[in-house]
């Protein structure tokens, strides 16, 4: 028996747009509460801001000794590349030579006739002369063998020169996609940064300018004008004139990748003030923190090195009385700080 139930009515396009129109004023109902008034995110007070920035700073700098590490590789495999192609560009000139000289030896016997030795015995009008001459060209023709021999070789060593180069050309085009990478990601991490800071009030920025960090550092010269104390304490000259270079630096920007002689990261502030005592030290705190002797905290003197964060991505320069002279980051200049500003991971002597 067929059933007389009304079938059921599909909603009409009308009827859909009310049902939409009236979930979406049932959310702005929700959302703006009682009084009418919305509820936007809340803002983030300036020490979240702060923390979170500080993060950021962390993660820029880890990539930046990623960078800097990278760029040194590119250098050398570019340096390894240029060398190849140099000894390459050599032997090929001391080739082409050889190459010349064969040729003029082979036209030269083209031109002789090239006759049966016997047949030109026998119509020689000086027999002696002639075995002479033979005699001659017999050791010639050892000669020529070995030029050609010599020829062959330059050709192999060329081959292996060429094949060297290419390998260390796809090296090069790895650390510079490597290089790429890392920039990415510093500048991404630092923009971010900025975009944070940005959103705080002058005043605000001032004074997470000077706490908890730079409150501690007693700015970039207070407390240690002179170096002088720092320096008669060094273990060597060598220290004392690396301290003396760091001193000099204190208010000088700090600018990722950079070595110096008017910005610094913290990696290229510790190579240059080492570099201008006359000691040479790796570019990244990865290879700077193996560059010498360990030494404990209770050892530290003015000169040595102090790394810091598990990853060892952040280092500075010891200068006594638990403080030291380092880059921090980009929202401030190279400092005077105390040790406990980060956490302390090792040291290391390097004269």
């Amino acid at each position: 028996m067929a059933s007389h139930r009304k079938p059921r009515r599909r909603p009409t396009a009308g009827g859909t747009a009310r049902t939409a129109a009236t979930i979406a004023l049932a959310g702005a109902a929700t959302a703006t509460g009682l009084d009418g008034t919305g509820h936007a995110e809340p803002q983030p007070t300036p020490g979240q801001v702060k923390a979170e920035v500080d993060r950021l700073y962390r993660e820029a700098e880890v990539a930046t000794e990623k960078y800097n590490g990278a760029r040194e590789k590119a250098r050398e495999a570019a340096q390894r590349l240029r060398d190849l192609q140099d000894q390459a560009a050599r032997k090929q000139e001391r080739l082409d030579t050889a190459r010349d000289a064969l040729g003029s030896a082979a036209a030269a016997h083209y031109r002789s006739g090239g006759l049966d030795p016997a047949v030109q015995l026998v119509l020689s009008d000086d027999p002696d002369r002639y075995l002479r001459n033979a005699a001659f060209a017999e050791r010639a023709g050892d000669r020529q063998h070995w030029a050609v021999a010599g020829v062959r070789k330059r050709l192999r060593e060329i081959e292996q020169l060429r094949g060297a180069a290419h390998v260390e050309l796809t090296s090069l085009k790895s650390w510079r996609t490597e290089l790429k990478t890392h920039k990415s990601t510093i500048t991404g991490k630092l923009g971010s940064a900025r975009r944070l800071l940005s959103r705080l009030t002058a005043e605000e920025r001032a004074r997470l300018g000077a706490a908890p960090r730079a409150a501690r550092s007693t700015g970039a010269r207070d407390g240690l004008a002179a170096p002088g104390p720092a320096m008669s304490q060094a273990p060597d000259s060598r220290a004392a004139a690396a301290v003396s270079y760091a001193y000099r630096k204190l208010g000088s920007p700090y600018v990722w990748g950079a070595t110096g002689p008017d910005a610094f990261d913290c990696s290229g502030l510790v190579q240059a003030a080492y570099r201008s005592a006359g000691v040479s030290l790796p570019r990244t705190t990865y290879s700077q923190i193996d560059a010498g002797r360990r030494v404990s905290r209770s050892e530290l003197r003015p000169g040595d090195l102090v790394f810091f964060y598990a990853g060892i991505s952040h280092v500075g320069i010891y200068v006594g009385d638990g403080r030291m002279i380092h880059a921090p980051n980009p929202s401030a200049p190279v400092r005077v700080a105390p040790l406990d500003e980060m956490p302390y991971a090792g040291a290391t002597r390097v004269v």
